[in-house]
């Protein structure tokens, strides 16, 4: 793969790239135009689409940083983008150019002061992975193989000037408008701030890995502070297929509900002990090991959950409370679905539409057991994504409904839901996480969360 010398850091130079990029979409728009005169409309959509995203998605990895991590952040979102753009946005999670070997060197020279031979016993200089924010490498020290990760230059300082520049195109994908409608960018700037902390990062690793060490068949790497910086990270290398790779081919059952057990519990543990969770649950970021373990890796993104989202949020979950009209109703308001000013038409729209989603969203919750492999559950799921992408109805309403919690919680569902389905996983005990907690005397309350879900 092609490496790169130079990474476009000042808001003029990455102002142009973007604008370059958005002047090929318009292109790509005329040809579209033309291309309705000879094909038919799903034709002429199908390859601006694969134009689009193409053009877009090469502009974006030349920057690196919060546009590309955007763009991997859409790549989840299977159920409003068009499939082009999400193959194409995917490869952001392990798959872009990496740095030059020089700038790698020169890297570690402004964070450590040293070339990586005098901290390490091996140091291969060329990227085994690159992704939206930083690159890995192979190391050895203390008789160990290691995995070096290495920040990409000026990422940390463009994250506010990139989500400024990306924002018009995020106000007009999702609807975003109103005068509160701030607090979600700077929800997300601020999560893409602390991903770009790696001290922040190696601490949030050791306490997620001394905290979920109990589930079984759930790997971890070991983590090295002092081989760390603000921009370097040192951690074990751990050998093992990337899950998409692994759910490609697999086609042994046992084992696909082994992993999708572990997977789950590792998620339930976090969210109803830990009040703090994985937020970026893709597939670059879980390996299966030979031995058939799921290794999970990169802690940079880590949402903290409030006890005044938790509780409104999972006392949704259970089935008596959907059918309460009026519990429901109260509890929309309170995670600020529902507002003082919606109009009566706005009030019987927002809580039948999120009546449906909730009541589909939550069916894994109300049952002992679940079968994620089960295409119409997840065809249900598409189906209602798109019919509200495409809902003129929601159009002309204030779409920016909320809490600002919401954002990385359920991009945390759905890619969990997402990356059970692909695993196939059956036969998932959905409460088996307190069980864990009970044998390994965990000092966790888990009775509060038992009763609102369970």
């Amino acid at each position: 793969m092609k490496t790169i010398d130079k990474i476009p850091t000042s808001k003029i130079q990455r102002a142009t790239k973007l604008v370059q990029t958005g002047a090929k979409v318009g292109v790509n728009y005329l040809k579209y135009y033309g291309d309705k005169i000879t094909k038919t409309e799903e034709e002429a959509k199908e390859r601006l689409n694969q134009n689009n995203a193409e053009d877009i998605y090469d502009g974006l990895k030349k920057l690196k940083g919060s546009a590309l991590k955007v763009a991997q952040m859409l790549s989840m979102e299977k159920s409003i983008l068009p499939q082009a753009y999400v193959e194409k946005f995917s490869l952001a999670q392990f798959s872009v150019p990496p740095l030059s070997p020089a700038l790698v060197i020169k890297t570690f020279k402004k964070y450590f002061g040293k070339h990586p031979s005098e901290i390490y016993a091996k140091f291969n200089s060329t990227s085994i992975n690159a992704a939206s924010i930083g690159q890995v490498h192979e190391a050895e020290k203390y008789g160990k193989l290691l995995a070096v990760k290495i920040q990409y230059p000026g990422i940390a300082e463009s994250i506010t000037s990139d989500l400024s520049l990306v924002k018009p195109i995020a106000i007009k994908m999702f609807n975003i408008r109103g005068k509160d409608s701030d607090k979600y960018f700077k929800e997300v700037e601020d999560k893409l701030v602390e991903e770009t902390n790696y001290i922040l990062e190696v601490e949030q690793s050791q306490e997620i890995v001394e905290n979920c060490k109990h589930i079984p068949n759930l790997k971890f790497p070991e983590y090295y502070p002092e081989l760390s910086s603000d921009r370097i990270i040192t951690m074990d290398w751990m050998k093992g297929e990337h899950l998409s790779e692994f759910t490609a081919y697999n086609d042994n059952q046992e084992l696909s509900n082994k992993l999708g057990q572990a997977l789950w519990d590792f998620y339930m543990h976090q969210l109803h002990n830990l009040r703090k969770v994985h937020a970026d649950p893709h597939p670059g970021n879980f390996l299966v090991s030979k031995e058939g373990d799921l290794i999970a890796l990169d802690f940079g993104c880590m949402k903290t959950i409030p006890n005044d989202f938790y509780v409104p949020y999972f006392e949704l979950a259970e089935k008596d409370n959907l059918k309460n009209p009026s519990f429901f109703s109260k509890k929309l308001y309170e995670l600020e679905i529902l507002r003082e000013d919606d109009s009566p038409e706005e009030i019987e729209f927002f809580t039948a539409m999120f009546h449906e989603l909730l009541s589909l969203f939550t069916l894994p919750f109300n049952q002992e057991v679940f079968d994620f492999s089960d295409h119409v559950f997840f065809n249900k799921i598409t189906e209602l994504g798109e019919r509200y992408s495409k809902s003129t109805e929601l159009k002309k309403m204030n779409g920016n409904r909320g809490s600002k919690h919401f954002i990385y919680i359920n991009r945390t569902f759905f890619g969990l839901y997402n990356l059970m389905f692909d695993l196939k996983a059956k036969d998932v005990r959905i409460n088996n996480y307190t069980t864990l907690n009970t044998q390994q005397n965990e000092p966790y309350n888990t009775c509060y969360a038992q009763k609102l879900i369970f």
